[in-house]
């Protein structure tokens, strides 16, 4: 059967879209501690805040795909060559991150927010650069890539870019579904309520960098000495 091949081509569009969609909604789903972090934003601040916070996320997963996807090879190997000093840094950074959200008072953030707003840049702006110190999110699209057969080429820009646009939309979603389920019930929560949650998602926060960072010293116990 003869297919006309604008018609083919249009249909490998859709096609790329749509594993690229399902790839970044799906790296997205595990609610580790940026999950965390929007959540927080949604409830203590406002559901844009939430948002746009995992926009930033959003945008250091499409980053990383791309260094993946091409297989940037120096960039890789260089990681790899660091990897753990990188498992340092990201996990110190994400320790700061769970002890500012032990710490917040959810008194003071919803004053804050009532009387200036929120800036949505700097939301974006901090989740990405909290997630863009965790390199390793490289080698997660390498696997995901390998196990879905998605292979990209420089020579071929626009199926890549249509991909890559995919992996955005479908994180992106997933930070939009989540915020808004979040939003649905963030107005049933007192004071006291938002307090304990700052608590209970710093701690959490705290005791997962805690007990990676303990499994990494396990692993190396070379770094200690």
């Amino acid at each position: 059967m003869y297919i006309p091949t604008k018609l083919y081509f249009c249909s490998m569009d859709i096609w790329y879209l749509f594993k690229g969609i399902i790839i970044g909604f799906a790296v997205s789903i595990p609610l580790g501690p940026i999950g965390v972090l929007c959540v927080q934003r949604t409830v203590n601040k406002s559901w844009r805040s939430g948002f746009y916070s995992g926009l930033g996320a959003a945008f250091s997963d499409s980053l990383y795909a791309v260094i993946s996807g091409f297989s940037l090879t120096y960039i890789i190997n260089f990681i790899r060559q660091f990897q753990m000093e990188f498992q340092l840094v990201g996990g110190f950074v994400l320790l700061a991150l769970g002890i500012h959200i032990f710490r917040t008072n959810p008194v003071t953030e919803i004053r804050k927010y009532r009387r200036k707003g929120s800036s949505y840049f700097q939301d974006m702006l901090s989740t990405f650069i909290v997630t863009f110190s965790n390199p390793l999110a490289i080698f997660v699209f390498l696997a995901v890539f390998a196990g879905s057969g998605i292979v990209m080429k420089i020579s071929e820009p626009l199926d890549a870019s249509i991909i890559i646009f995919g992996i955005f939309v479908g994180a992106a979603s997933w930070w939009l579904l989540l915020t808004s389920l979040v939003n649905m019930f963030r107005h049933k929560m007192n004071l006291r309520v938002l307090w304990w949650f700052n608590k209970i998602a710093g701690a959490g926060v705290i005791a997962f960098v805690m007990i990676t960072l303990l499994l990494l010293l396990i692993n190396k116990p070379n770094l200690i000495g």
